[in-house]
């Protein structure tokens, strides 16, 4: 994270500026979006949990009346005399019998008229043993069976209730279960139970109560109080017990719930329900919130509009931040070129205010800087001009006596013309260090001085050591420092021949693309060299012409022109020693 933040400092304000805005717009898309989402999924939650209570309450009221339509018929027929007295008469001659069937079937045809608008059928048994059924097609249950079925026996113990039930083992030749409603048959005077009676019903056909307010995801279960699903569009359920979904049904109606979010066959579901006491059923209401949601709320839509947002909105943020920031990147550019052309233009002000002030600022430090710049160098100038001013005025007096004294022990001699040359070469030579303040002089002039330097040392001490020159013609109007070259010379001749009696030194000049080179060659002692600063180690008592020291020509040579120019000595002991400086080539 730490090396993140480093490499978004590196980059440009342009960049923070937009990677600010677009990680809020983002943060702020996500936020909207799941806020959306969340939203979405309660208005979903309360919106159709109060939908569908009123499908429920629909549905109830039609299961309702088909139960108000039983309990008519089943209140017809324990008001009936001919279906009593065919339930518990004995049996008599077959003729007493086929006109007992025959009033049955009137009575039980006329009875059955409650019922007309459901398609269903009416079994009855007696105590005598008989049955009589309307239409066996939807309970295909044998008259042997019926007696000892459960249902019956249900029936039989509880006298004054009235049972739904699902069966399926009795079913028609299709295999469609069926949903019976029983109840016993008791004489209302003495309480005696003469007779059950049964109203059968396909499962499916009961189901049209509902079918038409189900959907994918929006399903319909009767449970009875066994938790036996006995119907539901989800024909999977139909005859499985579920006592879980059964608790749940039953915790909503105790604590009056609107719905409650459960966990039903590994999906999330929204459950709600109603009980129905009149059958003693549960209609039980279970939407998948997942699915149901997803056909309702298009999140991929939704989704893909928030990008299509953010996206928009980041174009449009990158451009005005483009825009504000235009001036200033235009300004920072003008100031790395100002750099590279060593501070001698000015930014143009232009955008908005603070990048005015900031380019006005800058172009009056720029003048400021000028101002400074020109002070320092004149101020540098004079001071190089004052210490050449000073080296030259430290020619060692010790030298003009030496000088002066050779002359007059030449002069005593007799030698008037040698003695009159070398006082001709002494005060060329002072005329030219002393007397000229310029910095710098032309190798012709510098040879000059070099020769005259030369005469009066082998005057003094004797000819053992020759000195020849070498001159690149085309170098003689090139400009170099005064004194640059006499400081090697002098140390050539005072500390190169201390064992060695005779030699030579070298003075070469010449050019070496944009360099002049002038190298001082001696075959003399050679010396240990300072690795370091390549300087010589030496001390010496010699009565020198100055106090110009190697180094300080070296530092003299940097300041003047740079570090790529400057004194470079190789030696070897017993070999000799040689002096390599390199200035720029500049013509008078």
């Amino acid at each position: 994270m730490t090396n993140l933040f480093e490499r978004i400092n590196n980059y440009g304000l342009l960049v923070k500026i937009f990677l600010v805005m677009f990680i809020s717009i983002i943060a702020i898309t996500i936020t909207i979006t799941f806020s959306t989402f969340q939203m979405s999924k309660k208005l979903f939650t309360e919106t159709f949990s109060i939908t569908n209570s009123k499908i429920l309450a629909t549905i109830q009221e039609s299961v309702e009346n088909f139960n108000y339509s039983v309990v008519n018929t089943i209140n017809n027929i324990e008001q009936s005399g001919t279906v009593k007295k065919f339930l518990t008469e004995s049996d008599t001659n077959s003729l007493e019998m086929s006109a007992s069937y025959f009033n049955m079937s009137v009575q039980m045809n006329r009875i059955r008229t409650h019922l007309d608008t459901y398609d269903n059928g009416i079994t009855v048994l007696g105590v005598n043993g008989r049955n009589f059924s309307t239409n066996r097609i939807y309970w295909s249950i044998t008259e042997k069976a019926l007696p000892d079925h459960p249902i019956t026996q249900n029936a039989l113990d509880n006298p004054k209730v009235l049972s739904y039930h699902y069966d399926d083992r009795y079913t028609d030749a299709l295999k469609k279960p069926a949903i019976i409603a029983s109840k016993a048959l008791t004489d209302r005077k003495s309480g005696e139970i003469y007779g059950v009676m049964y109203i059968t019903m396909q499962e499916l056909e009961f189901r049209q109560f509902y079918t038409s307010y189900t959907s994918i995801g929006n399903n319909v279960a009767i449970i009875n109080g066994a938790g036996i699903i006995v119907s539901s569009n989800r024909t999977e359920l139909i005859g499985q017990q579920e006592l879980e979904l059964l608790n749940h049904a039953q915790e909503i109606e105790k604590q009056d719930l609107n719905y409650k979010d459960i966990e039903f066959l590994e999906r999330e579901q929204i459950v709600l329900s109603e009980y129905l006491p009149s059958l003693d059923l549960y209609l039980v209401n279970l939407i998948d919130r997942k699915l149901v949601m997803d056909k309702i709320i298009d999140k991929k839509s939704i989704v893909l509009i928030s990008i299509l947002t953010a996206s928009i909105a980041s174009l449009f943020i990158y451009f005005i931040s483009r825009r504000l920031t235009r001036s200033l990147t235009g300004l920072v550019n003008q100031i790395n070129n100002i750099a590279k052309s060593n501070f001698d233009h000015y930014v143009t002000v232009s955008g908005s205010y603070e990048t005015k002030q900031v380019g006005n600022a800058f172009n009056f430090m720029l003048d400021e800087l000028h101002e400074y710049v020109s002070e320092l160098i004149a101020t540098q100038k004079k001071q190089r001009n004052a210490e050449l001013a000073a080296l030259q005025q430290q020619i060692n007096p010790h030298f003009l006596y030496n000088t002066l004294a050779s002359i007059k022990i030449m002069v005593k001699q007799g030698d008037k013309e040698k003695a009159a040359e070398m006082i001709n070469k002494l005060i060329s030579l002072l005329q030219n260090t002393i007397g000229n303040i310029s910095e710098t002089n032309t190798v012709e002039q510098e040879l000059t001085n070099m020769k005259d330097y030369t005469f009066i040392n082998q005057a003094r001490y004797g000819e053992q050591i020759r000195v020849n020159y070498y001159i690149t013609p085309a170098c003689l109007s090139y400009q170099l420092p005064k004194l640059i070259i006499q400081p090697f010379i002098e140390n050539a001749f005072f500390h190169a021949f201390n064992k060695k009696t005779s030699g030579f030194i070298h003075i070469m000049i010449g050019q070496e693309r944009d360099s002049l080179i002038c190298e001082i060659v001696d075959n003399g002692d050679g010396m240990e060299t300072n690795l370091e600063k390549q300087m010589p180690s030496y001390k010496s008592k010699r009565q020198l012409f100055s106090g110009i020291g190697v180094k300080n020509v070296n530092e003299r040579i940097k300041l003047l022109y740079g570090e790529t120019y400057g004194v470079e000595i190789t030696s070897t002991l017993g070999e000799g020693t040689k002096v390599r400086i390199r200035l720029p080539s500049i013509e008078s």
